[in-house]
């Protein structure tokens, strides 16, 4: 019901949001409409992907925001309660069996304290229209905000360090998740696979998911979702992932066991998700 509700919701703002987008956009704003309602959401996907990180007008960003949330609601939006532990789900003994899960879908469905994007150097999100990275999604679905937001903090690091600042790999950085359900983003750096495997590029993932519980544990977040980290266009294989991110996540646990309410092992094939119960069983 609550996905009928969205549609009903989206469906009339549709064309206005794409429209003040296309006026927005300047170099596209003579470009027709479409017809079709699944190539409008295409195009205006599209418009939010190449858009550089500059104001927009409040009533459009209004009118954005609400339509991304209307879309939420029609996606469908996952709460915690309809996430089970692995302890509920495979009867695992594992530590922290009771605050460890694992769950395939869309990450940005997710209604958590905080999703886990795994991000660029440049940490602006990708600029590729329509495409399928993690990165694009969550930007796509969070709205142009988040962009504004990570362009001010990489531009605030530009003049602390007095150069064209680059995020380091493993260094996590928190915005807000504006039209996502979930309140926060935690956008990471994983490491990039260019040739054999090697023991400081299994150290650095490890690291990523260190870091970002250490980041969200001092900034209050007590539920956490992590994607798989550098296992796509980074190219770690899943096999070797997967493990080390679960033991990361363990031991971080081991030493501060009351930080987190959950942690959220978030996969979306069915081949990463048969690693993570063999991992966690």
């Amino acid at each position: 019901m609550s996905e009928e509700r969205g549609y009903e919701k989206s469906r009339p703002l549709l064309d206005r949001v794409l429209a003040g987008f296309l006026e927005d956009s300047r170099r596209y704003r003579d470009m027709e409409i479409p017809t079709d309602e699944e190539d409008k959401r295409q195009l205006l996907r599209a418009l939010m992907n190449i858009r550089m990180p500059r104001p927009m007008d409040p009533e459009l960003l209004t009118l954005q925001d609400a339509y991304l949330r209307a879309r939420a609601e029609e996606r469908g939006i996952v709460t915690l309660d309809e996430i089970p532990t692995v302890a509920e789900s495979l009867g695992s003994t594992q530590p922290f069996a009771d605050k460890l899960s694992i769950w395939q879908g869309d990450i940005t469905r997710l209604a958590v304290d905080a999703i886990v994007n795994a991000a660029n150097s440049r940490m602006l999100g990708c600029f590729q229209p329509c495409h399928s990275c993690i990165d694009n999604c969550i930007h796509t679905y969070a709205g142009v905000e988040l962009r504004e937001e990570c362009d001010r903090q990489m531009d605030a690091l530009s003049r602390h360090y007095k150069t064209d600042y680059e995020q380091p790999t493993a260094i996590p950085m928190l915005t807000k998740g504006y039209a996502l359900p979930a309140k926060h983003v935690v956008h990471i750096v994983g490491p990039i696979v260019d040739g054999p495997l090697t023991p400081e590029l299994e150290g650095e993932l490890a690291a990523c998911y260190r870091n970002t519980l250490i980041l969200c544990s001092s900034e209050g977040v007590r539920t956490v979702a992590f994607c798989s980290i550098s296992t796509g266009v980074f190219r770690f294989p899943k096999e070797r992932a997967c493990p080390i991110a679960i033991r990361a996540v363990q031991e971080w646990l081991k030493v501060e066991p009351d930080k987190f309410d959950r942690v959220i092992f978030t996969v979306f094939s069915d081949r990463n998700r048969e690693l993570y119960e063999q991992g966690l069983r």
